[in-house]
């Protein structure tokens, strides 16, 4: 439904809003947020858009018609299903994320594991949130109790593979993070390194690249089925 003026919502009979805004605004769109009181505003609406584009028109700048303020909303950002890219989350939402699923972690070691996967993640152009939410599976959020231990700086399994093979260690987090992000860019790009390598196992990923978003992971990356889709689920509840 398109708004015929604003005088439907704050009841300023025979004010209505300018032609372009009126092919702009669909009426659910708009939502009250406040009005005036006695001093000099009595009356008045202001009204909130929620929604930063229209079929019709772009909200490039607060506009302000008619005693209608339009204010550009940005969408809120969909969970990355791509392994390639960049994150969006700080490194302070990365530990805060951590924290509500295991209140018990070391959150020193937590907040420089976030740090290292932002880091290490934008120098290969892998998707932090990416690699940070597929370290909170494989270690159960830090608390690993199975083949890997914490003391073998190996955040996502691998090389572990039965009690003869328990996994990979590493001499330092760095380290160990870096060799997850690279392997995990073995899956998810057929472009080389640009850091030295460190995953012993990168080596074993062919075709490189070859899959590039968390649900190829499934059954490549690990045996489980449902290994891409507990990707996502962590992913949406970071997001």
């Amino acid at each position: 439904m398109w708004m015929d003026g604003y005088d439907l919502l704050s009841g300023n009979s025979g004010r209505a809003l300018p032609d372009v805004m009126k092919k702009s605004i669909p009426f659910g769109w708009l939502h009250k947020i406040g009005c005036g009181d006695d001093d000099g505003m009595k009356n008045q609406a202001v009204f909130l858009v929620l929604a930063f584009t229209t079929s019709a028109f772009a909200w490039s700048e607060l506009l302000v018609i008619n005693q209608v303020i339009a204010v550009p909303v940005q969408p809120e950002p969909a969970p990355p299903e791509l392994i390639m890219g960049r994150g969006l989350m700080s490194q302070g939402q990365l530990v805060s994320f951590f924290m509500e699923q295991n209140p018990d972690a070391d959150e020193q070691k937590v907040t420089r594991l976030a740090a290292l996967y932002i880091e290490e993640s934008a120098f290969e152009g892998v998707n932090a949130d990416v690699a940070f939410v597929q370290m909170c599976l494989e270690t159960g959020f830090l608390r690993f109790g199975g083949l890997v231990t914490e003391d073998m700086n190996n955040f996502c399994g691998l090389g572990a593979v039965s009690t003869e093979q328990s996994g990979l260690v590493f001499p330092d987090e760095r380290t160990g993070v870096r060799a997850h992000v690279q392997h995990l860019k073995a899956y998810g790009s057929p472009d080389p390194l640009t850091g030295d390598l460190v995953d012993p196992r990168y080596q074993y990923v062919n075709p490189k690249g070859k899959s590039p978003d968390i649900h190829g992971l499934a059954g490549t990356w690990a045996a489980d089925r449902q290994y891409g889709e507990k990707l996502a689920y962590l992913l949406e509840r970071l997001y």
